[in-house]
């Protein structure tokens, strides 16, 4: 295991700006451990430990793309499917024609329909999209813009329509357990959220150098609700696992059972290609629930996979805070939650920098 002297340096850089008060990285080469690393504080006064539960905020969306292959794999429903197939309700207002496909390239075009941390019930969110209109002017499947929460709420219903198990429940049992992430949650149990207790680390957000950690996923109500593209909840050695999963299955490998390696292939490929982003802002191609590495068009787009990355990774990052992500050109799993929150651009300039110097301590850069 490495020291990653130059990984390590911009971290406690981070720490001295301000910018987090700490961060758990893992990564794993070709199957080997890398680097399992805690730094820096939970809380003030209190060290950050490798086993305390991080937030993941979007890095979590693939979870979801990863429910709907295995119910692909088990012929229970095709990408192609309208999502009305399996919710009649969902047809209404110009959204008959949206598919599974669309939401999971963020084509389907009802981007504002549902927010993030909403205090409705899981059925309310849920009746509340079904009942929104179609964005003006948007054709399904050409246009795109990234979908925040809507898509993803969607996605879920999807699966207990499908399954009969509410999306929590399902990706507990069908995911994270099979690979070994005990402690990995987009939704827990009250009882669970009041054991892990102090593990369950705060996300900060960072203003003017103060750290605030009133957000809506450090407190209960925020945790107990699944919440797909939001409330995943794992240490970062536990959520690489999924990633390491994915390039065993791009090796030809089944790991965990989760899924079979023509799948992985299938949710990993780009299915939307050379299309500006509405919500990004920029031209962004798109997999089945992640996100490519989007190198291609500019050095600018956001939620990158840094300097050095190959154009084969593919992850998905979570907002001004973390990344996960596969790189099978060079074997790698990556996974790196800051607790800290600050501005956009301070967040780009720090993930930049901190995956750069990852390449470089690797000799990958």
């Amino acid at each position: 295991m490495t020291g990653l002297p130059q990984t390590r340096a911009v971290i406690e850089e981070g720490i001295g700006q301000r910018l987090h008060l700490g961060a758990q990285l893992y990564v794993s080469r070709h199957g080997q451990t890398v680097a399992d690393l805690a730094m820096g504080e939970s809380r003030p006064g209190q060290a950050l430990d490798r086993d305390d539960l991080m937030l993941w905020l979007s890095s979590c969306k693939p979870v979801a793309a990863i429910a709907i292959g295995r119910l692909w794999e088990r012929g229970k429903l095709t990408l192609d499917d309208t999502v009305a197939r399996h919710i009649p309700e969902f047809a209404a207002r110009g959204k008959e024609r949206v598919s599974i496909r669309h939401l999971l390239t963020h084509t389907a075009g009802f981007r504002g329909a549902a927010g993030t941390w909403t205090t409705r019930s899981w059925e309310q969110i849920i009746a509340h999209i079904c009942g929104a209109s179609l964005e003006a002017g948007w054709v399904p499947g050409k246009k795109a813009g990234y979908h925040v929460a809507s898509s993803w709420f969607i996605l879920g219903e999807l699966v207990r329509r499908i399954d009969g198990r509410p999306y929590d429940r399902y990706v507990r049992e069908e995911v994270f357990l099979p690979l070994g992430m005990e402690d990995a949650w987009i939704g827990m149990p009250a009882e669970r959220v009041r054991a892990y207790g102090a593990r369950l680390a705060p996300m900060h957000e960072v203003e003017d150098g103060d750290f605030l950690d009133d957000l809506a996923g450090n407190r209960e109500g925020g945790l107990v609700m699944p919440r797909p593209g939001a409330n995943g909840r794992a240490p970062a050695r536990q959520f690489a696992r999924i990633y390491e999963s994915l390039l065993a299955g791009l090796r030809g490998e089944r790991t965990g059972g989760v899924l079979g390696p023509q799948t992985v292939e299938a949710l990993l490929a780009r299915h939307r290609v050379g299309l500006y982003d509405h919500t990004f802002k920029h031209m962004m191609d798109w997999s089945l629930g992640f996100i490519p590495n989007n190198g291609c068009y500019s050095d600018a787009v956001a939620y990158g996979y840094g300097p050095c990355a190959s154009l084969r990774a593919v992850g998905h990052s979570g907002a001004q805070s973390s990344v996960a992500f596969a790189d099978p050109e060079h074997g790698l799993a990556v996974a790196i939650a800051f607790n800290g929150m600050p501005s956009e651009g301070e967040h780009q300039q720090r993930m930049r920098q901190v995956l750069g110097a990852l390449y470089a301590d690797l000799g990958l850069a």
